[in-house]
């Protein structure tokens, strides 16, 4: 066999496993939502992407911070603010994001279910989905209310709503 041959066999077959590999797409890794005693939220996710997805950045095909601004501002009866965004991770504040209540002496905050099904709809309708399978529910999901109290799930694509009766000192 010459060279020329072997490249192109090489090459073929390295065409033929990238092909029949499963593509995993952009993959959340953690998201922290730190509560302000007003209710406001700073949401911080860490998250991977394909080298596919981080040249789509580079090339500005893809802005990660328009895309985070248009999902949250979707469920927020206020506009958030999209303080950061690489490709890495993002950090976005949504404003009266839990419900504050007050009964004398006692102050209850209610966050409110958010779910990342929408995202996955969203996602379908881009002619590349069949070719990506993305995660969208973290890896682990924290909730840190003003007290220091805190609550985390794993793996979940709805995350709950949690109320939590403030203990301030």
């Amino acid at each position: 066999m010459t060279m020329k041959r072997i490249c192109i066999l090489i090459g073929g077959l390295c065409l033929l496993a990238f092909a029949v590999m499963p593509v995993q797409a952009f993959t959340v890794k953690s998201l922290t939502m730190i509560l302000a005693p007003n209710g406001d939220a700073q949401v911080d996710i860490h998250y991977d992407l394909t080298l596919f997805e981080e040249g789509a950045i580079f090339f500005r095909i893809a802005d990660p911070a328009a895309e985070l601004k248009k999902a949250f501002d979707a469920n927020s009866k206020n506009p958030v603010t999209v303080t950061q965004a690489t490709g890495s991770s993002a950090r976005v504040i949504i404003p009266s994001f839990a419900s504050v209540s007050t009964n004398g002496d006692e102050t209850t905050m209610v966050t409110p279910s958010v779910s990342f099904e929408r995202a996955q709809k969203v996602l379908d309708q881009y002619w590349f989905a069949p070719l990506i399978s993305p995660d969208f529910s973290p890896d682990i999901t924290t909730i840190i209310f003003p007290d220091g109290y805190r609550t985390s799930f794993n793996n979940i694509l709805i995350i709950p709503s949690v109320p939590h009766q403030l203990v301030m000192n």
